[in-house]
């Protein structure tokens, strides 16, 4: 596959625009399929925001004004038609991407890969009833999309591998580090363990063992501290792997395995919070402190690449 291909993409919220930031980036055309054409001017002011960002960063050596000219935003799906590969960023309705996936298949040629960014649907469930579902994968990105090295690429019942290959390929020449999962699974890899450390985490809290800040520094001067040059089965590896299986025998029956949500937050969500974006949250903000850790997050995700980057060799071998 030539790694300059017209990419489609479908949705400019703000996950779609960091999506589109980063494959722009890369060098690609980019064709965006919008609802409404009344996003596009807004969705175009927020990636020229990304592209800039990348500039600052050193990531990208064009004008961001320039390389924003190889984007086209449109709400006619036949503009997609030439395109080898359409990623979706739509809302997590299974209604909405199944009639998505009919209207595409309509106008992409049979070989051209449909990848979801679902976090929530599995794959297999979204290739049911489709023409070709042998080239529907999970494109599962992290945010900001266009800042961080994270991919997964999701196989589902009918997935060929070959299409897995081949978004692989051009996930390396995005700056991505991507994961292959060759069966499918709901949550994938990340979101599985995070769902699992963040069940934990409210079972600490809710049970008066500790406060969020406790769980949080805990947390950031611990795991933070080793989990992006190594991942856990690398962890055990370099500190000793017996000791694992000792704490594992006495504490895994002691581990929360609740399937209920934690009632805090069913309240803290009844409530209207959103954390940082509507200034209301776990924590207590202003909206001026609200944006300064938007802004400290962006700046942290750019430190964290490079520091990734820097181990990238060793990480390989």
């Amino acid at each position: 596959m030539d790694t300059k291909i017209n990419i489609g993409t479908v949705g400019l919220g703000l996950m779609g625009s960091s999506i589109a930031t980063c494959i722009l980036a890369a060098g690609h055309k980019v064709t965006s399929l919008v609802l409404n054409m009344d996003e596009a001017k807004t969705a175009r002011k927020r990636i020229l925001h990304f592209l800039n960002e990348l500039k600052d960063e050193g990531l990208v050596a064009e004008v961001p004004e320039t390389i924003i000219d190889n984007l086209t935003i449109t709400d006619d799906v036949t503009l997609l038609a030439d395109h080898e590969v359409v990623i979706e960023t739509i809302t997590e309705s299974l209604e909405a991407k199944k009639d998505l996936y009919r209207q595409l298949e309509k106008v992409l040629a049979p070989e051209a890969v449909i990848g979801s960014n679902t976090s929530a649907i599995p794959v297999t469930i979204l290739q049911e009833g489709l023409q070709y579902p042998e080239r529907l994968l999970g494109i599962h990105w992290a945010e900001p999309a266009h800042i961080t090295r994270f991919m997964e690429v999701i196989c589902g019942r009918d997935s060929d591998i070959i299409y897995a290959q081949k978004i692989v390929a051009l996930a390396e020449s995005w700056g991505k580090e991507p994961s292959v999962l060759k069966k499918d699974i709901r949550g994938f890899i990340t979101n599985r363990i995070m769902y699992a450390m963040l069940r934990e985490a409210f079972n600490l809290v809710e049970n008066g063992y500790a406060t969020p800040e406790d769980v949080d520094r805990s947390l950031r001067n611990d795991l933070g501290y080793w989990i992006t040059f190594a991942g856990p089965f690398r962890f055990m590896d370099l500190t000793g792997i017996p000791a694992y299986l000792t704490v594992m025998k006495d504490l895994f029956p002691d581990l929360d395995n609740t399937i209920k949500t934690p009632e805090s937050m069913e309240k803290l969500v009844a409530a209207g919070a959103k954390g940082v974006s509507n200034a209301h949250g776990f924590y207590q903000y202003t909206t001026e402190t609200a944006a300064e850790w938007e802004e400290k997050f962006i700046e942290f995700s750019f430190d964290i690449r490079k520091l990734a980057e820097k181990y990238e060799k060793i990480q390989k071998k």
